[in-house]
């Protein structure tokens, strides 16, 4: 172990984070995202130089980028996602929502999950890791094909249901723990769940008001993050977890900033909003690892759970590939495309793994196999989405004749 002075701790960290950026630039072409190593360093650090302890007084700021990206995605949750197919997003959103929850018996009866325990493994299973996937596609130019327009409208509105099943595992939890005699003092119950959900619909009237009476306006930064963290506050507070309030505060906002996503005062606010990703995001990806003690991955639970998880996972998304019909594929959307876009579990996937395990809706070793199964998904995804994306292009290139 070394000192655990503040400055160590983020020097270790931020050479933590360069390690990880370096050899993802290597590792690029085995669609390996930085992610995924910033996991691993995570846990290398996490058991031998700085255990995640150490990190704790810091895992406020490390959730700021979390809450950020949410907000990112209340952002674009607009009319604009279904206006391109707006059948097949939709079907295809349901089938993503939907499919996992016949996994219920499954996984209670096969693996004597707790109920909460049990809708947190469908929250994940249901969730899509849009970051990474949409990432890859703007890396290759395929965002403005018919596929990657699909696939951005399913992407984005895929984690609402998601989210809402977080929140059931989480209020589910709480109701465990309150039968048990283990209630946690933070624990709302119903009339923080109501209160919660008045706001919700309060705040959205006054900004329907606001905007009738003095028009489109554009917050400046200080106003946009007390946006945030105060409607992530009162999401946490009203037990719908700090995630489902960050991304209500950005359809809020959405619904202030003027209309159309290339206009300058969107672009200055996603400007803000990156940077804030990228610089607390890979911290809270290594603070991730850190939780993973090595141990639970020497017991055999741990892989059997993650590798049954992520059989479903995959069977979860290949049922989305029948919300594509003839008339979407005359269209040009590829439904391979779709299908591998959606396998990777990614940011929210990790998120709701750790909020659980806050919460103790999880155990340390269902926590790693939940880390596990993320980590196949998304490496395992964006492989076979690049290599389809690859396939495509060469079919779309022009043959030269002898």
């Amino acid at each position: 172990m070394v000192s655990s002075s503040l400055l160590t701790t983020l020097l270790l960290l931020l050479v933590g984070i360069l390690l990880a950026r370096l050899t993802a630039s290597r590792l690029e072409r085995w669609a390996v995202p930085a992610i995924v190593l910033e996991l691993v360093v995570g846990f290398v650090l996490g058991n031998t130089l700085l255990p995640y302890t150490a990190i704790r007084p810091l895992a406020g700021l490390t959730e700021l980028g979390v809450l950020t990206l949410f907000f990112q995605v209340g952002l674009e949750v607009r009319g604009d996602l279904l206006r391109s197919r707006p059948g097949a997003v939709l079907r295809t959103v349901a089938l993503s929502a939907l499919t996992p929850l016949l996994a219920w018996a499954p996984l209670q009866v096969g693996f004597q999950l707790a109920p909460a325990t049990t809708l947190l493994c469908l929250a994940v299973l249901s969730a899509t890791g849009t970051g990474v996937t949409l990432r890859l596609l703007a890396q290759r130019q395929a965002l403005g094909t018919p596929s990657g327009r699909l696939l951005v409208g399913v992407s984005v509105l895929d984690d609402l249901p998601a989210i809402g099943l977080l929140s059931l595992a989480m209020a589910q939890g709480t109701a465990q723990a309150r039968a048990a005699g283990q209630v946690a003092l933070q624990s709302p119950g119903l009339p923080g769940l109501l209160l919660g959900l008045g706001l919700a619909a309060l705040s959205y009237w006054g900004v329907e008001r606001w905007r009738s009476w003095r028009g489109p306006c554009q917050p400046d930064l200080l106003t946009i993050l007390l946006l945030l963290i105060s409607c992530a506050w009162v999401g946490e507070a009203s037990g719908l977890t700090s995630l489902l309030g960050a991304l209500w505060a950005g359809v809020l906002l959405g619904r202030l900033l003027p209309q159309g996503p290339d206009s300058p005062e969107e672009q200055r606010l996603r400007g803000h909003l990156t940077l804030l990703s990228e610089v607390f995001l890979p911290l809270y990806f290594l603070s991730v690892g850190m939780r993973v003690p090595a141990a639970t991955l020497l017991n055999p639970a741990a892989w059997g759970l993650a590798a049954a998880l992520t059989v479903l996972a995959l069977l979860c998304k290949a049922v989305c590939g029948l919300g594509i019909r003839a008339a979407d594929r005359a269209a040009g959307v590829d439904p391979q495309v779709v299908v591998y876009g959606l396998i990777p579990r990614g940011l929210p996937g990790l998120v709701f793994a750790t909020s659980a395990l806050a919460a103790g809706v999880i155990t340390a070793v269902q926590f790693s196999a939940l880390v596990l199964m993320v980590t196949v998904t998304t490496v395992l995804g964006l492989l076979l989405l690049g290599r389809r994306l690859q396939q495509l292009e060469a079919a779309a290139a022009p043959r030269i004749s002898p």
